[in-house]
């Protein structure tokens, strides 16, 4: 099984455990925050079953309807998971306001509650420390996505324990869904950078530009053996980037030479970068443009011996 794919199931199986415990906390303690992180870790259930499906489903390789892969489906992912944790903030909003207007319910043994806030806080915080290093490894925006899910989860789990260590010492019962209103501003913060995180490559924007300056300065160290290069074009989709450009050679080079270059070049820039396609378009020098850019040229010794 690809480490991606185990690390998302991981992910599965510790959200249905924490989606079940906060439940029945919640409901037997008529606790809004704790319901509304149940909701949350319910929400983180269904994004871990999408990066379990995206990562799978991505980590097929290229075939004949898909000649680019199927690195996007993580953005894909990535998105609904975003709109989801909107929808899930919406309602935790409505709850708490609700319960501030109305007033009832009290909250029984808070005590109990922070155990199990706490509890659910240390079990995100290794789920989510073990997702972002497989993330990091492979370069996956689906599990990264997930691993912030859950750690988002251990800041609100943290929030609500503290409104519930607050409500046990003063019994103020506005506490409980005062709390439960941070903790919604904190999920949409979340949700609104995994969704410019995952949107953005799916509207084909360029790689960072210090990634780019990594593959500006690999060509450089390659000066002494081309004219120039123009047209530098990149993307991603998922963890696999596209790179191409337009490479001018000198003319009188023979195919193997400038096969060769492209292929040191694409090595240098796929050695650098992981998961990168490398596309050189080789293009011929234009005795009219270029000439004045070489320094030596045999066409250019020819044609001052010819003139001398």
């Amino acid at each position: 099984m690809d480490i991606r794919t185990r690390a998302a199931r991981v992910s599965v199986f510790s959200n249905i455990i924490l989606v079940l415990g906060k439940l029945g906390i919640g409901y037997w303690m008529h606790s809004v925050s704790v319901m509304s992180e149940a909701i949350h870790s319910g929400l983180d259930l269904v994004a871990a079953a999408i990066a379990y499906f995206s990562v799978r489903e991505a980590s097929k390789p290229a075939d004949a309807e898909h000649r680019y892969g199927h690195g996007k489906i993580e953005n894909i992912s990535g998105t609904i998971e975003a709109l989801l944790i909107f929808l899930a903030a919406l309602w935790i909003i409505y709850e708490a306001i609700k319960r501030l207007i109305s007033g009832s319910h009290a909250i029984n043994e808070p005590l109990t509650g922070v155990a199990v806030m706490g509890g659910a806080a240390l079990v995100n915080y290794l789920v989510s420390r073990y997702l972002f290093r497989v993330a990091k490894d492979t370069d996956s925006i689906a599990l990264e996505a997930d691993a912030w899910h859950l750690r988002t989860d251990v800041y609100t789990s943290a929030g609500v324990m503290l409104g519930l260590v607050a409500l046990y010492f003063t019994g103020f019962q506005w506490l409980d869904p005062l709390v439960a209103l941070v903790v919604a501003v904190m999920i949409i913060k979340a949700a609104y950078h995994l969704t410019r995180e995952a949107m953005l490559p799916l509207m084909d924007v360029s790689l960072p530009a210090e990634e780019e300056q990594v593959i500006k300065e690999i060509i450089a160290r390659h000066a002494d053996e081309y004219v120039e290069f123009h047209k530098l074009r990149t993307r991603k989709a998922g963890r696999d980037r596209q790179v191409d450009l337009h490479l001018v050679v000198p003319r009188y080079k023979h195919i193997d030479y400038v096969h060769d270059l492209c292929e040191h070049i694409g090595d240098e820039i796929r050695a650098a970068l992981p998961y990168t396609d490398v596309l050189i378009h080789a293009e011929p020098c234009s005795s009219a443009v270029d000439c004045r850019v070489c320094t030596t040229c045999p066409e250019k010794e020819n044609r001052s011996s010819k003139a001398n």
